[in-house]
């Protein structure tokens, strides 16, 4: 079955459909000797597709996996510095090769889906199909509410202006032993990934983030994983990813 060559590489599980773009753009990807392009199709069952000159494997079954990732944990398949990664925490019990979707900083906690399907990745991932991100973030200091309007029109950041989020304060918690150091927490939800957007959202109005976790996933929600814990999506939640369509824009 002819299928374009992007969606094929997804679907072996080598990365998601985005990344098989930017190796096909590259010119990382071949066909049959070829150097494919943009938009072609192929057969899997019969045609050589090579990504970075490795022969392309075949499609493996489809592997949904939600992880509560602990603090201390690279967001990498490997790390050259040879901390551990994401996948080191269940490379033991699962055969399939698997990556994770998106990512969080070294320092950040909370879910983090690892699939082989690059169409469920990109329904993640890409802001067009409107997949929330959920956060608790500990923020220093007591932020008034005109920073925090900022915020949450959007904020410029790098050149770059955020999109609209969410932030609701939650509540304050003290720190050392002078009354007069308070921390804050909130709930911020994003509808985009830019790379440490939270953090950097806070730090440019002057208040750093001490603690951060993703609590939710679009749908998925999970209070019963322990740091470093995971476990199969079920059928209803993959199928909650799946099921919407892009947002209009």
């Amino acid at each position: 079955m002819l299928k374009r060559i992007q969606k094929i590489i997804a679907e072996s599980g080598k990365c998601s459909r985005r990344r098989a773009e930017e190796l096909i753009e590259g010119g990382l990807v071949t066909v049959n000797g070829r150097i494919a392009t943009i938009g072609e199709k192929a057969d899997a069952e019969k045609d050589a597709i090579k990504v970075e000159g490795k022969l392309l494997r075949k499609p493996e079954a489809h592997r949904y996996v939600l992880i509560n990732k602990p603090r201390g944990i690279v967001t990498t398949s490997d790390d050259p510095e040879g901390r551990t990664t994401i996948l080191d925490l269940v490379k033991s019990r699962i055969r399939e090769r698997i990556y994770p979707v998106g990512r969080l900083d070294v320092q950040t906690e909370g879910l983090l889906i690892l699939t082989n399907d690059g169409d469920f990745a990109l329904r993640v991932t890409h802001p067009s199909y409107g997949c929330s991100k959920e956060y608790q973030a500990k923020v220093r200091g007591n932020i008034p509410e005109r920073l925090l309007d900022r915020l949450r029109r959007g904020i410029n950041i790098e050149g770059q202006k955020t999109s609209p989020a969410t932030i609701e304060f939650l509540r304050r918690s003290r720190r050392g032993t002078e009354a007069e150091e308070v921390n804050s927490w909130f709930r911020v939800i994003l509808r985009e990934g830019k790379n440490q957007q939270v953090r950097r959202m806070f730090e440019a109005i002057g208040h750093p983030v001490l603690k951060l976790k993703r609590v939710a996933i679009g749908p998925l929600r999970e209070d019963r994983l322990q740091p470093g814990e995971w476990r199969d999506l079920d059928a209803a939640e993959i199928s909650s990813i799946l099921r919407p369509k892009p947002a209009k824009r």
